[in-house]
């Protein structure tokens, strides 16, 4: 991107009453930002949804004055941007109507064609909840999936964490310009983030640091990924408002369910109950919901060194597709006389172990 398409940018990002939808529609219309600048109000007017008070102060030289000197600080801290009409910018996200017209990132995020899913929670996370974080992540890690999340405390560094230490990738997203670290007490994460991936924010470093950019950063949480994951909730949180952004972009929600008198739980519990989340009680639902299969080049090591004796389900299992050629999950589950909670965790370890592979539609065979 040229400096003079960034300066353009960011001036139109700096006018008040133009969010992000509304800026998508103006580009639109006009084929470029510049071209905004240089349209007669008149016919800006006629686009449908644009009134009189979302224009009122577009020709307002103090926006590129703005522009320079976020410019400036962008060039200055070697900060690569992302514009939402170009090719690096994140693919999941450029599908949400609402997504950021403009991204800020720091450090080496890659997100191309790469499995990606948002790690939320609660602040206070219990002992409970941590060990369900790392071991999801530690088991997730044979399909090197990025894992997105906050930054914050409790749920959010705990995934990053364990991102970090099973040589994943993973990706902040921050509710603050680049210029600033939030909480402060984890400066000390900011640079082994940057070394396995980084961060990103729609922020300016002038923007005042207010607690609602949280909640507008949780957009692009749900937005980056394929599926969102929340470890922990009370009845109200930060994680519940990304869950319902992610099921109004379509995507996967699952929920870690919890005792009923738990009160981090509760939230998990209600997303289930009102049939906005799918039940995780296993890091092997992930895989097997969001249809995932281990790399051909990763298959051959892991047959290796997993290849074990098969135990009495997984017996069950192998005996009864090797008679019958290759089956439906349910149908495996109920001749099988397995429960069907249970199916989804056989299939993989066996897939794991080499003596199974799925198949479009929820088929599975022996290999």
């Amino acid at each position: 991107m040229s400096e003079n398409n960034l300066l353009y940018i960011l001036a139109l990002q700096h006018v008040p009453n133009i969010g992000d939808i509304t800026a998508k529609k103006l580009i639109a219309h006009c084929g470029s930002v510049e071209a905004i600048f240089n349209e007669k109000k008149q016919n800006l007017l006629k686009i449908d949804g644009i009134g009189s008070l979302v224009i009122r102060d577009l020709y307002g030289k103090h926006h590129f004055k703005a522009a320079e000197e976020e410019l400036k600080f962008i060039q200055e801290n070697n900060i690569t941007t992302l514009y939402f009409a170009d090719s690096n910018y994140p693919e999941k996200l450029k599908h949400c109507i609402d997504s950021p017209i403009l991204l800020f990132q720091s450090g080496h995020v890659n997100l191309k064609q790469q499995r990606i899913i948002s790690v939320v929670g609660t602040r206070k996370i219990t002992t409970n909840g941590i060990a369900f974080c790392n071991k999801l992540i530690e088991e997730l890690a044979i399909f090197n999936p990025v894992i997105v999340s906050g930054f914050a405390y409790g749920t959010d560094i705990t995934a990053q964490k364990a991102a970090i230490n099973n040589k994943l990738q993973t990706v902040g997203c921050l509710a603050h310009g680049l210029n600033q670290v939030y909480p402060k007490a984890h400066k000390k994460y900011v640079a082994e983030v940057e070394k396995n991936g980084g961060f990103l924010t729609d922020f300016w470093s002038s923007d005042p640091f207010d607690r609602n950019n949280f909640l507008k950063r949780n957009r692009v949480i749900a937005g980056l990924s394929e599926a969102t994951i929340v470890i922990e909730s009370a009845e109200r949180g930060g994680s519940l408002v990304t869950a319902d952004i992610a099921n109004s972009y379509n995507r996967d929600v699952f929920a870690v369910p919890g005792r009923v008198t738990d009160s981090q739980s509760i939230g998990c519990n209600n997303l289930i109950k009102f049939q906005k989340a799918h039940v995780l009680s296993t890091p092997l639902d992930i895989p097997y919901m969001l249809n995932w299969e281990l790399e051909e080049k990763a298959k051959a090591p892991i047959q290796k060194q997993l290849f074990v004796e098969l135990n009495d389900e997984e017996k069950i299992v192998y005996n009864y597709l090797k008679e019958k050629d290759k089956q439906l999950l349910d149908v495996i589950a109920l001749e099988c006389n397995l429960p069907i909670y249970k199916i989804a965790g056989i299939l993989l370890n066996m897939e794991l172990k080499g003596v199974l592979r799925p198949l479009p539609g929820k088929l599975f065979e022996i290999i």
